[in-house]
């Protein structure tokens, strides 16, 4: 950058953009929140009560958790049409690509049956599908039949019968409604970042969604807990894991999953996956992931204690852990990071309407001059 240039950032960071209310990211002190409740005690809490309180700031009532859960169980369930889409698109699709590309071709509500607002009732809908789809993805996948949800079942307890195609246990459900509940929602991360932009030129909340989401799928991103899970099979077990970190760092080859652009310190989010991984992870496959990725992590520590710096392992590191025990192929984790993280992207949408403006900043240009062209051309 020259001496007459401006000064500006290529990756905003340390730039306040805006404000919310929806979640607080502490990162020196390793503490989130969502409308002012710690993440940690949210662990338990109903998933499509948090989800609620997270998109409207305050809890439902008893008619509104009734009607809320018949909404997504309905919701859930693919017509006819939705099934001919996903039917046209080629089962070796990444599951984030088909979900990015079809939100925007579901027909949505036109009208407000949670009294909410049709926005609110529009996103909603499309977090309902989002499970719909990924599960229909992987049946057609394995040339199974779709499987549909059914009324009176948990949330997470019917997308797991939908995906596999039996029912999970008690513990399998209590496990992914923690996980998902700890990626809801993230302040101005890239992705939610994106939909806010997509919002600001005042595009449907269908664009925004699907805005969004592509954006989460880099690897720099929610993709990252797919290449943590591939890394730990490239590593292959906890006794190569040293050599492993010492030829990345040495090449300057990014760990995916290690470190995190807000948190200075423990992930509070990796600090509850981590237990649950270790919980879940029984058979000697996922054993020995987990053990590799807890080298890998401690590798790291190592090399970087060295230097007098410090790194830890963000949610991405031991999410795949906790997925791959669920029985989830690691091409499906990222689209499950979408199926949880839809909810903060509706706060943000809805949020962001109260007060809308055009996102449109400036670039400083270093191109050549109208002059110099012509001389050129002379």
């Amino acid at each position: 950058m020259s001496k007459t240039q401006s000064v500006f950032s290529y990756d905003l960071a340390g730039i306040v953009v805006g404000e919310t209310s929806i979640s607080d990211v502490q990162g020196d002190k390793g503490l989130l929140s969502y409308r002012g409740i710690d993440i940690n005690d949210l662990i338990g809490v109903p998933f499509l009560h948090v989800a609620w309180m997270v998109i409207f700031g305050e809890w439902p009532d008893e008619q509104e958790k009734s009607n809320l859960k018949s909404f997504m169980c309905r919701h859930a369930r693919l017509s006819h049409a939705e099934q001919d889409l996903l039917g046209q698109i080629s089962r070796d699709l990444h599951p984030m690509l088909m979900l990015q590309g079809l939100i925007p071709l579901l027909q949505m509500p036109e009208e407000d049956t949670l009294g909410k607002g049709l926005d609110a009732e529009q996103g909603l809908f499309i977090a309902a599908k989002l499970s719909g789809l990924i599960a229909a993805h992987n049946r057609l996948g394995q040339n199974k039949v779709i499987l549909h949800p059914i009324a009176g079942k948990l949330r997470h307890e019917n997308f797991l019968t939908m995906f596999h195609g039996k029912a999970p246990s008690p513990e399998q459900v209590r496990m992914l409604d923690a996980a998902q509940i700890l990626q809801m929602e993230h302040s101005f991360n890239a992705g939610t970042f994106a939909g806010r932009v997509c919002a600001s030129t005042l595009a449907p909340i269908q664009s925004s969604i699907s805005a969004s989401i592509g954006t989460l799928f880099g690897k720099l991103h929610g993709g990252a807990d797919q290449a943590a899970l591939e890394m730990a099979v490239e590593v292959g077990s906890p006794e190569n894991a040293a050599a492993y970190v010492k030829d990345c760092l040495a090449n300057k080859v990014k760990i995916m999953g290690m470190g995190h652009r807000e948190y200075r310190t423990v992930d509070p989010r990796a600090r509850v996956l981590k237990p649950m991984a270790v919980e879940l992870c029984q058979d000697a496959q996922s054993k020995n992931l987990l053990a590799t990725l807890v080298a890998v992590e401690e590798a790291c520590q190592q090399e970087f204690s060295a230097k007098g710096k410090e790194i830890w392992a963000n949610v991405e590191f031991y999410k795949g852990a906790v997925f791959h025990s669920l029985g989830i192929p690691p091409q499906y984790f990222t689209s499950m990071f979408a199926m949880a993280r839809v909810y903060g992207y509706i706060a943000h949408f809805l949020e962001f309407r109260q007060e809308s403006r055009l996102i449109r900043p400036r670039a400083s240009y270093v191109g050549k001059s109208p002059a110099a062209r012509d001389q050129s051309a002379a």
